[in-house]
């Protein structure tokens, strides 16, 4: 098996994705360049939106399909780069450009990995690609909007930073709106109600309560509050503090169990902004799962939240990088990991579907 050649196929799409601006919402052109790498090598695709997809040339509908996913899109580059975001640069192993790590390389691994398999014959599984719009900004016009429009789904991979282990489970995120309200009054007089006092007690409790019940991958639910504002002038007592709390939920508690639970305990009024980035878990006894093992993995779960929450099948978050690297100033992804990641997700695969 010439790996190699996959992978410096992929390295050298990388290098024109991180030359061509794709913040969420605007992929276009990513979208196409993506398209171009799959239709010259004999792949029938498929597009809407900005989000590009195709399935093997051999797709029986009586088989199960396995789904191979990762994002075109990347955040905006924050103000520490010390080198242009959109020029790729390499350097020893390291290829720097914006979107390298997150999630350009899992996204070009998973794309060779998919033409390797796009042509054989008999397989178990069929194999669906997806290469994805708006995974940063949690947008509704990526893998949202393409998994009504594809074959059902019996597993997927998800192609986000692990350093090619495990990640067996992810935490969902669930954002809420908090109003704290007082009684206004003139701050020189003992007068009114203080809504920042009232929202002070609800989110000194959110700081302090923890969940009870543990997950063995994920850990406690995490609560933070992020943002607070109150006031118009400084001699008005308020009236109303409003103030934002980040959830992450682990596979303990359901999405709704937690905010119902939260609402019950705080005085303040709480709506909840989406309930649809859902905490994900997979066995271990799954085949890929058991796969990975075989090859020296390891398994853990994940603290961020990904596509990985949308799809409704057991899912496995896998690729090439380094979580800690994403978002980062000077952002990179080692060529040797690109290599690595292209001949496991295939040695991983052949595992289960051939």
């Amino acid at each position: 098996m010439d790996y190699k050649n996959l992978s410096n196929g992929a390295i050298e799409l990388l290098k024109l994705l991180i030359s061509t601006q794709s913040f969420s919402g605007e992929e276009g052109t990513v979208a196409d360049l993506m398209n171009h790498y799959l239709t010259s090598r004999g792949i029938k695709t498929q597009r809407y939106l900005n989000n590009v997809w195709a399935v093997n040339e051999d797709f029986d509908p009586k088989k199960p399909t396995v789904l191979l996913n990762s994002h075109l899109d990347t955040v905006r580059p924050n103000t520490g780069y010390t080198r242009n975001p959109f020029e790729p640069t390499v350097e020893g192993d390291k290829l720097f450009g914006l979107g390298s790590n997150d999630a350009g390389g899992c996204l070009v691994s998973l794309a060779a990995t998919f033409t390797h398999f796009y042509h054989q014959k008999g397989m178990k599984y069929n194999i669906a690609f997806a290469a994805t719009a708006e995974e940063e900004n949690s947008g509704k016009n990526g893998l949202e909007c393409v998994l009504p429009l594809l074959p059902p789904i019996d597993f997927a991979i998800v192609g986000e930073p692990t350093q090619m282990h495990l990640a067996v489970a992810e935490k969902g995120l669930m954002v809420l709106d908090c109003v704290a309200h007082g009684k206004s009054g003139h701050a020189a007089r003992n007068e009114g109600v203080n809504a920042i006092f009232k929202a002070i007690e609800d989110i000194s409790w959110l700081n302090t309560y923890r969940f009870p019940v543990v997950s063995d991958y994920l850990g406690e639910v995490k609560m933070s509050v992020t943002m607070i504002n109150a006031g118009t002038q400084h001699n008005v007592v308020p009236d109303r503090c409003s103030f934002v709390v980040d959830v992450r939920l682990t596979d303990a508690y359901t999405l709704e169990e937690v905010f119902e639970f939260i609402k019950q305990n705080i005085k303040s009024d709480v709506t909840c902004r989406s309930m649809r980035l859902r905490p994900s878990k997979i066995d271990i006894s799954h085949p890929i799962v058991q796969a990975g093992l075989a090859l020296g993995r390891t398994t853990y779960g994940s603290p961020t939240t990904s596509d990985q929450a949308l799809v409704d099948s057991p899912s496995l978050k896998l690729g090439p990088g380094d979580s800690a690297r994403s978002h980062t100033a000077d952002e990179f992804v080692y060529l040797s990991e690109i290599h690595e990641g292209v001949e496991l997700y295939i040695k991983m695969l052949e595992k289960v579907i051939l």
